[in-house]
């Protein structure tokens, strides 16, 4: 004989699994989406790097800039980053100092990095600027 309790919780299982698999499904998506972005972060603070490092290098404003936006390019490149759109900006007013006087080159590389292939999360941008600054010295005997 069957009790009449078993029959009020009939079916609740079905709509628990409707209530929850969407939840987890969102879940899992978001930890997609932060860990795509985590890791944009760490290749764009890495091509900051070498971009600085290779302005560092350079003697002229003009040759930094162009070394540090080739550097940049080759490191995003490298790593799979793949940039709606990218940009380099060097501030290398320490390539006019003296020689012997303690200066520094300033990158920021920025790359709007695209989500657009995770349209199935609700309100999520189809890009997400990510920007990092680094800073390095120049060598205070190289002729500038």
């Amino acid at each position: 004989m069957r009790s009449r309790c078993g029959d009020l919780e009939r079916g609740s299982a079905s709509v628990e699994a409707s209530l929850l698999v969407p939840a987890f499904g969102l879940l899992v998506a978001l930890i997609v989406v932060g860990g795509r972005i985590t890791i944009a972060h760490q290749v764009v603070e890495s091509a900051a790097a070498d971009a600085a490092r290779s302005a560092s290098l350079q003697r002229a404003p003009r040759l930094a800039h162009d070394a540090a936006a080739s550097a940049a390019a080759t490191t995003l490149t490298g790593q799979g980053l793949d940039c709606a759109a990218t940009s380099v900006d060097v501030s290398s007013t320490g390539l006019g100092g003296q020689v012997g006087d303690d200066s520094t080159v300033t990158v920021t590389v920025t790359c709007q990095v695209s989500l657009t292939d995770l349209t199935f999360i609700p309100g999520l941008p189809g890009t997400r600027a990510v920007t990092a600054t680094i800073t390095s010295p120049i060598d205070r005997w190289t002729q500038r």
